[in-house]
């Protein structure tokens, strides 16, 4: 027989309010929510210092990454820069895809203990691994979506640059012309680096719910897409902060400065390190010869610091889906009565 849900406050919450007792859940069930988180954490370093490796290596092969003399050729340069941002690319989209396995998680183990219902943390990871391959196609399916919204914020700067190169090009030698270039150049390239970030914030902000979705109900990669989105369009209640988007866009901010701010004061001993012995950060050569012995377990502090308060993110993201739930769906209702029907049979 399946346990009747006990009787828990649900009721529509304020931005506040969410904040608070998510630190309050957070607080209560650090441990499991650290366990929980920890092993997602080391997977990330594990990946890190793996693409760490790589530009080592890299630095190695390639003239003028390292100590060797930077070639002239324009294909080679081409093809520095290239086999590095691939790297990037290829680490980017790991992190990003285990922050989903791992908020989904938590999702499936927070989610319940809000609602009152008893959980363990081995059925969240359980639930993960189960949806895995949802989880992945949704995951290809927010890329595909992200690039389009991406060139689209982008092409403003790139269209500014542009016209800066056009007129560098076209009035060569003359002062008034290269001036002008210069600041149309300069200033692409600050419009640029706006759309990009304004894209990465989107992009979170957008999917912020589909990991709690795939975590709490049995749909597949495009039901999933569409129901996050749902979910979060639209105005809940009158005024400004009535809007779904904007209410998810202040607790990423809190949270996000929060996590920012708990990652520098972590990483401290790791970048004090860095500074000791590597010299210039930019360097990957001078940064591959630090000695690991000393760089590892200031990095594995910063881990272990960052899995204490990681959690707080996915428990935020998951107490807002309740709360979007019982604003769009009367999640409370649907409880309540679910509480109800086995006391009015027991008579």
């Amino acid at each position: 027989m399946t346990p009747s849900p006990t009787s828990v406050e649900l009721r529509p919450l304020a931005v506040g309010e969410i904040i608070d007792r998510a630190a309050t859940f957070w607080r209560a069930h650090l441990k499991p929510l650290f366990v929980l988180c920890l092993g997602f954490d080391l997977l990330n370093y594990i990946a890190v210092k793996a693409f760490t490796v790589a530009m080592a290596r890299t630095v190695g092969v390639l003239p003028g990454l390292g100590g060797a003399p930077a070639g002239t050729d324009p294909a080679q340069a081409l093809t520095q820069s290239g086999i590095m941002l691939g790297l990037m690319m290829v680490l980017y989209v790991f992190l990003v895809w285990n922050f989903w396995i791992a908020t989904t998680a938590a999702a499936r183990y927070v989610v319940p203990a809000r609602l009152g219902e008893p959980v363990r943390p081995s059925e969240g990871l359980r639930r993960a691994m189960s949806r895995l391959g949802t989880l992945t196609a949704t995951y290809l399916l927010s890329i595909v979506w992200s690039v389009g919204v991406t060139l689209l914020l982008c092409l403003p700067g790139s269209v500014i640059m542009g016209l800066g190169v056009v007129a560098a090009v076209t009035g060569k030698g003359s002062g008034g012309s290269t001036a002008v270039s210069i600041a149309l150049i300069i200033i692409g390239a600050v419009v640029l680096g706006l759309g990009a970030l304004a894209a990465v914030l989107w992009y979170f902000l957008r999917f912020m719910l589909l990991p709690p979705v795939l975590a709490m109900e049995d749909v597949g990669a495009w039901a999933a897409f569409k129901r996050s989105g749902a979910l979060l369009k639209g105005r809940v209640e009158p005024g400004f902060m009535g809007r779904g988007t904007v209410r998810a866009m202040v607790l990423s901010t809190v949270v996000g400065g929060i996590l920012i701010a708990v990652s520098l004061v972590s990483g401290l001993p790791a970048w004090i390190v860095r500074l000791a012995y590597g010299g210039n950060l930019l360097d990957p050569a001078a940064q591959a010869a630090i000695p690991q012995a000393l760089l590892v377990p200031a990095e594995l502090l910063q881990v272990v610091g960052q899995s204490f308060f990681t959690p707080l993110s996915f428990v935020v993201s998951a107490f807002f889906y309740v709360d979007m739930r019982v604003r769009r769906e009367g999640l409370d209702l649907e409880r309540r009565i679910a509480t109800a029907e086995p006391a009015t049979q027991s008579p």
